[in-house]
C-alpha cells in the first residue's frame, strides 16, 4: 500500500505537470496507458471482457471517468496537497450511499467520525484563499462520484473479476475522453516521460492497492493509503513551492483523522 500510495501521488504529480494540456487528453494518458497493459493480459488469461452486471459496470466506468476528469482539471487549478485531502472526502459519500442503497449499517460514531472529515474539508475552503468557490464545489462532485464508484464496487464483490472493473473504467475513459479531441495537441519530446508514467504508474498503483487488500484487511491498510496526502505535500512544497499555514494544515488533518477513525470504528472487534 505505501508503494501503491508512492505511485498514485507521481501519477497526480504528472497530472499537474500536463496542465498545458486539455484534461480529458490527460484523461485520455492515464485510461490508455493503463489499458494497453491489462486488456491483452485479460485475452491471455480469458479474463471476461464484457462480464455479467453490464449495467453496474458501464454506471462504474461512467462515473470513475466523470470523476477522474473533474480532479484532473482541479488539479490544474488548486496546490497539490489541497486536491488530493479534499478528494478524500469520498469515503464519506461511499458510506452514506452503501447505507442508502446497500443497506449496510453503520456504527452512530461513524456519523460523527464522517462529519469530522467534513468540517475539514470547509475548513480548508474557508481559510485557503488559492482554493476558490468553482474548484471546491468540482472537487466535491468529484469526491461523491468516489463514493458512488467505492459503492458499486463494494456490491459487485465478487460477482465480477477485477480485472473487469477496472477495463471497464478505462475503456469508457478512452471513449468519453474523445468528445475534445479537437482541442488536443501532440506532445512535445519533453512530455512523453510525464504521459507515459500517468499511464504505466497508475496501473501500477491499482494493481498493488488491489494486492493490498486481498493480502491483509482493511483496518490494516487503509490508513496506509493516506500516505499519499504525505507526498502529494511534499512534492507540491519542493516541486512547486507550495506552503501551507497552521488552519489549512488543520482542516487536512481533520479529513484523515476522521477518515481514520471511521475504519477503526468499522473495524473494531475483528
Amino acid at each position: 500500500m505505501l508503494l501503491a500510495a508512492f505511485a498514485f501521488a507521481w501519477m497526480n504529480l504528472f497530472a499537474k505537470y500536463l496542465s498545458d494540456f486539455h484534461t480529458l487528453q490527460v484523461v485520455f494518458f492515464r485510461a490508455t496507458g493503463t489499458f494497453i497493459f491489462i486488456f491483452p493480459y485479460m485475452l491471455v488469461k480469458k479474463v471476461p471482457v464484457l462480464g455479467k452486471h453490464r449495467f453496474w459496470l458501464g454506471l462504474r466506468g461512467i462515473l470513475s471517468f466523470a470523476s477522474v476528469a473533474l480532479f484532473f482539471y482541479v488539479l490544474q487549478r488548486i496546490p497539490l496537497g489541497s486536491a488530493v485531502a479534499l478528494r478524500y472526502t469520498a469515503p464519506i459519500f461511499s458510506v452514506l450511499l452503501a447505507y442508502l442503497f446497500l443497506k449496510e449499517k453503520v456504527k452512530k460514531w461513524q456519523w460523527v467520525a464522517l462529519l469530522v472529515s467534513l468540517s475539514g474539508a470547509f475548513v480548508m475552503k474557508g481559510v485557503d484563499l488559492r482554493i476558490d468557490a468553482i474548484s471546491f464545489a468540482m472537487i466535491l462532485v468529484s469526491a461523491v462520484l468516489v463514493g458512488a464508484v467505492l459503492a458499486i464496487v463494494r456490491y459487485l464483490g465478487d460477482k465480477e473479476h477485477i480485472l473487469t472493473i477496472i477495463n471497464y473504467f478505462m475503456v469508457v475513459s478512452i471513449l468519453g475522453s474523445l468528445v475534445s479531441i479537437n482541442h488536443w495537441r501532440f506532445p512535445t519530446q519533453q512530455e512523453w516521460p510525464y504521459i507515459l508514467g500517468i499511464g504505466v504508474l497508475g496501473m501500477i498503483g491499482q494493481i498493488l492497492m488491489t494486492l493490498a487488500f486481498q493480502k491483509a484487511d482493511t483496518a490494516t491498510v487503509a490508513p496506509i493509503k493516506y500516505m499519499e496526502l504525505v507526498y502529494a505535500l511534499l512534492f507540491g512544497f519542493f516541486l512547486f513551492s507550495e506552503s501551507y499555514k497552521a488552519l489549512p494544515l488543520i482542516g487536512m488533518s481533520l479529513i484523515i483523522a476522521g477518515m481514520l477513525w471511521n475504519v477503526l470504528i468499522k473495524h473494531r472487534g475483528k
